[in-house]
């Protein structure tokens, strides 16, 4: 049985002598780390490199049959690992040093840590579900691909994506419960079950997906669990309790916004029906959005399926989508006239400054006395 250690200590005395200023960090985790290591078990290791030099250190290579990759991981990724941007978050929260250049890149790293060790906490929760929704994103794209295929698909490709769907829905799961795995590949199903929040019938799909010679069986279970976990996100994010703020949110939007309805005013005066109908969506989709985000404290989700217009209809804003007409530009002409003045109001009412000024002599005034 290879000796890793030895080799791992080979490596660590080169960096010492050769490379003492470029190499930040080495670390190990994984099977040996955690005790689980057979004989055929490689070395899980890494390091950081302190300069571009640094990266030299990087080798793959097989010691009698056993092989090693000694790879590098930057301060950037090393950053995103401990905020689960990169799920890897398990190599810097539990890995054993071996190497460290100096105090101050020990502190650089306890810092990351630190980070993730405050995961769980209540102001990480909205963003962690916001990237559990990103993630499920990439389901999606399987579940189109399942249809692009049709009958076409074999069934090694049917497992292929399937595969590819159940480990971004463990992801996403670790995300949604604001934590993140320490073992991979065929583990992560025993940890899933230790979370609060998962899919009632997760084992059921899990096992058609990997068991099921029938590609419309995969493809079924796929698409029921990608939905049952997409609803358990909207579910935790409904749960949250946002600061409902319009100056928060909507401070200088509407005279951003203004150039876009003034554009659509003059397509509108113009007949151009296609500038007309892109802004005109453009700025219903976009009001709408923001009056969910100043009244919940937070943005639509993804998958939103037009919910988030609740508040636009509520307040009675006028419907420029419906008034498209190709033959008749001004039925949606005053309308946008109509928006203009409602949602100046709306800002007043709600305690929104906008900077609004009748001459370049008043902008002035206003500008020169900005400290």
């Amino acid at each position: 049985m290879v000796d890793v250690f030895a080799v791992a200590d080979i490596i660590v005395k080169h960096i010492k002598t050769h490379y003492p200023q470029d190499v930040a960090i080495v670390g190990y985790y994984g099977s040996y780390l955690q005790g689980r290591a057979t004989e055929r078990s490689d070395l899980d290791f890494f390091f950081i490199p302190a300069t571009p030099r640094g990266k030299q250190v990087e080798l793959q290579f097989i010691i009698d049959g056993i092989s090693f990759d000694f790879w590098p991981i930057g301060w950037d990724r090393a950053e995103r690992m401990s905020t689960s941007e990169d799920w890897s978050t398990t190599i810097i929260a539990d890995c054993e040093l071996m190497y460290v250049r100096s105090e101050e890149d020990l502190a650089k790293f306890m810092k990351l840590r630190e980070t993730i060790s405050s995961m769980g906490a209540p102001s990480n929760t909205l963003t962690l579900i916001n990237r559990a929704e990103v993630v499920m994103r990439d389901c999606f794209t399987g579940l189109m691909k399942f249809r692009l295929a049709g009958e076409s698909m074999d069934l090694p490709f049917c497992r292929i994506l399937a595969q590819e769907m159940a480990a971004n829905i463990f992801r996403s799961l670790a995300l949604l419960n604001q934590t993140y795995y320490t073992r991979m590949y065929g583990h992560y199903r025993e940890q899933v079950r230790n979370l609060p929040i998962k899919p009632d019938q997760l084992d059921f799909y899990l096992d058609t997906m990997m068991f099921s010679h029938s590609q419309d069986e995969i493809k079924s279970a796929c698409e029921k669990l990608a939905l049952d976990t997409l609803h358990l996100i909207s579910e935790r994010r409904n749960r949250l309790k946002g600061l409902r703020s319009y100056p928060n949110w909507m401070k200088g939007y509407y005279e951003e916004e203004k150039g876009m309805l003034n554009k659509l005013l003059t397509a509108c005066e113009k007949g151009h029906y296609e500038t007309a109908f892109f802004v005109a969506t453009g700025v219903q989709d976009g009001l709408a959005r923001i009056l969910y985000a100043a009244e919940k404290g937070r943005w639509p989700g993804i998958f939103d399926l037009g919910e988030y217009r609740e508040y636009y209809h509520r307040f009675s804003y006028p419907d420029l989508t419906a008034l498209l007409d190709p033959e008749d530009f001004e039925p949606l002409r005053i309308a946008v006239l109509q928006l203009i003045e409602q949602l100046e109001n709306h800002l007043r009412s709600e305690g929104v400054s906008m900077n609004q000024f009748d001459s370049v002599e008043d902008f002035e005034t206003f500008y020169v006395s900005r400290l």
